[in-house]
């Protein structure tokens, strides 16, 4: 699938949402954009494609690039990052933060809410370690669709089997018909809203932790140096970054380095100054 239409789709997806189409994910474009076009009642992803170029209503524009987005999520994704948050970034920001007794999290397309969801169960379990503080968990996407799921918590067999042992599922879930439900405490901790990272961080504050994970993959170069160094700024000082372990700030970055022997995290960089003394 190419032609004008295809070539104003992928400038339309760029610039929306940072994703890179080019002719050899047309089959990725037509599986996508398929049901949508059925649901449309047109005779398949040309026409549909047409319509966008013609100037579709805004509504269409959008689920067209929702449709476009990949939304693979589960609880405690990859492991390491969430066993890191445990035994490492929290333990150091507790001990940082006595005076203030506040944490700031923010899960970046949060996609379906596994993620924030398992780092509320994290801060949970730690139990008197944070009792009495407040602890603000923001979870962001750009799909308002997928928010909807994430805010409802409510998921199936198989999304709670993936990721979560049967303790944590007994423990932080209870049966909704043949689905799962998530404890109103882990709810009442996230605050799920839009938001595309291509727009900043603007309104964010400071965060003491960022996970963005498996989120830079999907950008080309000049928009990950935009975002890294977006990140870096809304970044706490002693703050803490996690990627997805396919993604790296080599070359991308200046603000921001690995943390020694913790793949996948990353701290602000030292200034020059701070780093010749």
């Amino acid at each position: 699938m190419t032609g004008p239409d295809y070539d104003h789709f992928c400038r339309l997806a760029r610039e929306r949402s940072g994703l890179v189409l080019t002719p050899a994910k047309s089959y990725l474009v037509s599986g996508r954009l398929e049901p949508v076009a059925r649901a449309e009642k047109l005779a398949g992803v040309p026409e549909l494609l047409a319509r966008l170029r013609a100037g579709a209503p805004e509504a269409l524009v959008q689920r067209c690039i929702d449709a476009m987005a990949t939304h693979e999520s589960y609880f405690f994704r990859d492991g390491a990052p969430f066993e890191q948050l445990a035994t490492e970034v929290l333990p150091s920001l507790i001990a940082a933060r006595q005076a203030t007794r506040s944490l700031r999290i923010w899960c970046a397309a949060c996609s379906s809410g596994q993620e924030p969801y398992s780092i509320a169960m994290i801060l949970q379990e730690m139990g008197a370690r944070l009792a009495g503080w407040r602890i603000e968990i923001i979870a962001t996407d750009m799909s308002e669709p997928v928010l909807q799921k994430a805010r409802a918590g409510v998921y199936n067999d198989f999304e709670v089997r993936r990721g979560l042992s049967p303790e944590r599922l007994a423990r932080w879930f209870k049966p909704h018909g043949d689905a799962w439900q998530v404890s109103p405490v882990l709810q009442q901790m996230v605050r799920f809203r839009p938001h595309n990272l291509l727009k900043g961080t603007a309104g964010m504050g400071v965060l003491d932790v960022i996970f963005c994970r498996n989120v830079l993959i999907y950008f080309d170069v000049d928009h990950k140096r935009q975002i890294l160094e977006q990140l870096s700024q809304a970044m706490a000082l002693d703050g803490s970054l996690f990627l997805g372990s396919a993604e790296t700030v080599m070359g991308l970055s200046q603000t921001i380095e690995p943390a020694v022997g913790m793949r996948g995290l990353y701290r602000r960089s030292a200034p020059p100054l701070a780093r010749s003394a």
